[in-house]
């Protein structure tokens, strides 16, 4: 059996619950990335990627056998985005590179722009809620959306490198994690509960960082 069969198929038995240990590996994988996201490192971007496509088999247990056979089409949907968006966080962290390594000077969103992220968040749920109810996504299927328009658009704004994006984490971990245990997915529910206090420091830091910037002359339009 090589590394990828038995990453595919090990399953880790705590009490009569069953967990996949790549559900294990790809949280942390997704862990590491947020740690390299927090220090501003362009290598948080592939990281992250290999992350994505071990949790994408995961969501899609009844398609792919696993032990848990429940969709939840938001969390597998957003694995995809997640690779689609790191593409370009990538791309745009690894452009903008500076001599000290960190791929991006954190700066704040405009007012503007925070009103559409909070538009986009909830009208985004609202209109993903009946596509993913009809797909047979996991009740409670809004909360699936939450989480899938949530994770876009937090992802989006940490290649922009708005520091706001952190507190878009912590709104995603709030409702994912009682999503996650009532599906099962308790290794992912976990990594969430842990990713709420890390997206809080992840926060402060940044804005710590952006405070002491001295390069205001570099800020992007938004």
């Amino acid at each position: 059996m090589n590394v990828i069969e038995w990453l595919f198929d090990a399953q880790l038995h705590i009490g009569d619950q069953t967990v996949l240990w790549r559900e294990v590996v790809g949280n942390v994988f997704g862990l590491a990335s947020a740690l390299g996201g927090m220090r501003r490192r362009v290598w948080a971007w592939p990281v992250g990627i290999v992350g994505n496509v071990l949790l994408f088999t995961v969501f899609l247990g009844a398609v792919f056998g696993t032990p848990n056979p429940v969709n939840l089409l938001g969390q597998a949907g957003r694995q995809v985005m997640f690779i689609i968006v790191s593409v370009y966080g990538w791309y745009q962290w690894q452009k903008a590179r500076g001599e000290s390594g960190a791929a991006v000077v954190p700066r704040w969103a405009s007012g503007r722009t925070r009103i559409l992220l909070a538009v986009g968040l909830v009208g985004g749920t609202a209109l993903l809620t009946p596509v993913f109810t009809a797909l047979g996504s996991y009740e409670p299927v809004w909360s699936d959306a939450w989480v899938f328009v949530g994770s876009l658009l937090a992802t989006y704004g940490m290649a922009k490198g708005w520091t706001e994006f952190w507190l878009i984490w912590v709104a995603v971990d709030v409702v994912g994690v009682p999503l996650l245990i009532g599906a099962g997915y308790y290794a992912s529910a976990f990594m969430y509960l842990f990713y709420g206090v890390f997206t809080l420091i992840g926060f402060f830091v940044w804005a710590r960082a952006r405070t002491g910037s001295r390069f205001e002359s570099k800020r992007v339009p938004v």
